[in-house]
């Protein structure tokens, strides 16, 4: 058991990418990699996330937990580095589950100079001793894949899932997008899930790959392939929250059908505004809020001289703003027409994708549809037909915030 205290809380950060500043000279290849990136920072993780490890010894929440992705692709070195940063905790304990970028991915590399070299991959065995600290304070391991439990306190017992598809050996291409829980790790969930029920422990799911679908137009590879396996196990035992990662949005979705179980997405920390996940939990109720990493307090003196560290926010919004104006270019229909309102066509694209993956796409029905009625979301509709589904999935109406939620029980 990690705490005695029944008022206790723990935080989540998910899909941190970490690349080992070893592995690079920032070179042109390595800001090759960055301008494909997706809108990820590679180049300032190592600084990031030393400066959180101090934001965290400072509030001492009894446990972060990390939902996988730990590293950029499956770097061994990054996996080390990304240990030694966190041993830095001092009355927290790290929780860490893999993705589907950590474990024998093909695309793993040093990038020196104009190339890009092969670097060592993380096998199951060397990401168990490189998070020894995480397995060790674990009440159950699963013996056929990289899942355990853990007591968090008197009242919860953490589940911590391996949903990845990774082979036996080292691989040679691009790791698998999906994801399942195997068979045997299902069995072993199950009696997790019995033992729970048996001691009146409230279970939690921790997992890589989503429960749930969180956008009807962007799915496929997201979503556990066996889900609707684990979703009818979350009804027999009454599982209230699953958290995960992977999409690298901010999404809360409620039970669904009759399964009880709201999932929660934290989108990834190395990307946007730097989100973290706060989870408060008393006897009788459990609540997520979504915070935001300010890390200047927590800059050295020599950090402070870089203005891209000390306006990092802006600076991780550059990275998407450069993704999303790729993305966005507008073809024939609009080529002839002023740039001002070409401008503003591009300009709510990328502010509908980054409301959409910071969780601030909440809308009441009326402000939907004036955005809907408005003269750059039709032309943006006709000049983009093929994401005209997509972008009408980036705002919702419900009733409930992607940014926090509070589950009673």
């Amino acid at each position: 058991m990690i705490t005695d205290k029944l008022n206790t809380e723990f935080w989540i950060i998910t899909d941190t990418h970490l690349i080992a500043d070893c592995l690079h000279d920032n070179g042109t290849a390595f800001q090759e990699i960055q301008k494909t990136s997706q809108g990820k920072d590679l180049a300032y993780q190592e600084i990031a996330l030393r400066a959180f490890c101090q934001l965290v010894n400072d509030k001492k929440p009894a446990a972060i937990i990390v939902t996988g992705d730990v590293t950029f692709n499956g770097e061994l070195l990054s996996a080390k580095k990304f240990q030694e940063i966190f041993s830095a905790l001092t009355a927290t304990r790290l929780l860490v589950i893999p993705g589907n970028h950590d474990i024998y991915d093909g695309w793993a590399r040093i990038f020196k100079e104009e190339q890009q070299l092969y670097t060592e991959q993380i096998s199951p065995t060397d990401w168990k001793r490189i998070f020894s600290s995480s397995y060790e304070c674990a009440l159950s391991q699963d013996h056929y894949s990289l899942g355990y439990s853990v007591q968090l306190n008197p009242q919860y017992l953490l589940l911590l899932l391996d949903s990845n598809i990774y082979g036996k050996r080292e691989a040679i291409g691009a790791p698998p997008t999906e994801g399942q829980i195997s068979e045997e790790q299902i069995v072993w969930l199950e009696k997790q899930l019995t033992y729970a029920k048996k001691h009146h422990l409230r279970p939690l799911l921790f997992m890589h790959h989503n429960l749930y679908v969180h956008n009807p137009a962007v799915n496929r590879g997201f979503v556990l392939n066996n889900a609707p396996l684990l979703r009818q196990l979350c009804k027999d035992y009454d599982i209230k929250a699953a958290f995960s990662g992977h999409i690298h949005a901010q999404n809360i979705v409620g039970p669904q059908d009759r399964t009880p179980t709201t999932e929660i997405v934290t989108s990834s920390f190395c990307s946007y505004d730097q989100a973290y996940g706060i989870v408060k939990l008393d006897p009788t109720s459990l609540t997520y809020q979504r915070q935001t990493f300010e890390m200047t307090p927590y800059l050295s003196a020599k950090e402070r001289q870089n203005p891209l560290l000390t306006n990092f926010h802006q600076y991780l919004k550059n990275i998407q703003l450069r993704n999303l104006s790729t993305n966005s270019k507008q073809k024939d229909s609009l080529a002839n027409q002023k740039s001002s309102r070409l401008n503003k066509i591009n300009q709510l694209f990328i502010e509908m994708n980054y409301n959409y993956f910071t969780g601030h796409n909440h809308l009441s029905e009326k402000q939907l549809h004036d955005l809907y009625a408005s003269p750059e979301f039709k032309a943006l509709v006709a000049d983009h037909p093929r994401f005209s589904k997509y972008l009408k999935t980036l705002y919702d109406t419900t009733d409930h915030s992607n940014l926090s939620v509070t589950l009673n029980y």
